[in-house]
């Protein structure tokens, strides 16, 4: 009697399918079955219910058994949804619109989020970190999800298919990219520098200059800029270089190095208003250098020497006119008033005194005063 008796054993965990000439028949649930006769028209698949996803050679077969169907739960994804799988709590698995999920009706500790792709909604920001640590961004073929990071000062322009639908404030940002494309654009909100560097430009008197030019800028409305420009810091440039070849090449030398603002300033005033219609303001534009020809150079600084010293010619001669009215007014003076005289004549005596070493006097103190030094000629006249 053993002989013909075959026992199976079904644990809690497990479910056995059993196959009568290699044809499904059913499904064993936990206990002891014995079967007479099994030879080679029975046949036994242990299948463990720890087996989250139901996977076997010939699911699709068996689903269509009603003796298999009734045992396990089939949830699929319609093609404008994506699931999210967590067991025990856990994220497990992404499902993608179309992707089926088959599990046994017995296991409790599955369960399926579905979210709708109709609208485009970011995903929340929990899931998101779960999605990224898992390491569900994406697939080996594409992205799951598209995910941006906006840092502070700057804004995020999300396109949907190219065509723009959002503007995104700093922040993280991720988004379902099943059945859509997805694209998220960084602009910098801050005080930016472009260079207008090593410009050959002619004068209107067909001088040579070589001219660096650099201005500050901001992106005031993003969403204008992305959809006039292509690439903004190209446009500033170039619109910056052009309103410089235009300011020298009308202008001559002299004009240009009379007044150093004057470049800055006439390009600030015509580009100001052009570049605000893209989105752009101009916040201030300086001329950092002004490069002269060689032979240029040199002939400039001959004149500027050549001006400095007609000026230092100038005020010598306006000294020395100076000291000479000084002189005859003084020689006026002197000559209404003895008393100024006699100082005049004492100081004269003072500063020859300080040039001899040594003075022999004769004649007494009256001597020294009145016939050593004598500014005016009081001899009588000579009968000619």
């Amino acid at each position: 009697m053993l002989g013909v008796v075959k026992t199976v054993l079904v644990a809690d965990d497990e479910r056995v399918l059993l196959f009568r000439d290699r044809q499904f028949e059913r499904v064993l649930q936990p206990g002891r079955y014995r079967f007479l006769k099994p030879g080679s028209r029975f046949s036994f698949e242990v299948l463990k219910l720890n087996q989250v996803y139901l996977a076997h050679d010939q699911l699709e077969l068996l689903l269509k058994k009603p003796e298999f169907a009734r045992h396990v739960e089939v949830r699929r994804m319609q093609e404008n949804e994506v699931g999210v799988v967590y067991v025990e709590g856990e994220l497990h698995r992404v499902l993608e619109p179309g992707e089926r999920l088959v599990t046994w009706k017995d296991v409790s500790n599955v369960d399926l989020r579905v979210f709708s792709l109709d609208k485009l909604a970011p995903i929340a920001e929990p899931l998101l970190s779960h999605l990224l640590r898992a390491g569900f961004e994406r697939t080996a073929r594409a992205s799951r999800i598209v995910h941006a990071v906006v840092p502070d000062g700057q804004a995020g322009l999300l396109f949907e298919n190219g065509r723009l639908v959002q503007t995104l404030a700093p922040g993280r940002y991720g988004y379902w990219a099943y059945n859509r494309d997805l694209q998220v654009q960084l602009y910098d909100l801050r005080l930016q520098m472009v260079d207008v560097a090593g410009q050959e430009i002619l004068t209107r008197d067909r001088v040579s200059l070589r001219i660096n030019l650099n201005a500050v800028y901001r992106l005031v409305d993003v969403e204008m800029v992305a959809a006039r420009l292509k690439d903004a810091a190209d446009f500033i440039y170039k619109r910056l270089q052009l309103a410089l070849r235009e300011v020298v090449g009308t202008r001559t030398l002299d004009e240009l190095l009379a007044d150093k603002n004057l470049v800055s300033e006439v390009i600030y005033n015509d580009s100001y208003e052009t570049l605000k219609g893209y989105g752009i303001e101009l916040d201030r534009v300086g001329v950092k250098d002004i490069i002269l020809p060689g032979e240029m150079k040199e002939i400039l600084n001959q004149v500027v020497q050549a001006q400095k010293a007609a000026e230092a010619n100038l005020i010598k001669r306006r000294e020395e006119t100076a000291a000479t009215r000084s002189l005859s007014n003084t020689a006026k003076m002197m000559e209404k008033n003895a008393v100024l005289m006699r100082l005049k004549e004492l100081e004269t005596l003072e500063r020859v005194v300080e040039r001899i070493d040594r003075i022999s006097v004769y004649g007494g103190l009256d001597s020294v005063m009145n016939d050593l030094v004598r500014l005016t000629d009081d001899r009588p006249d000579r009968a000619s």
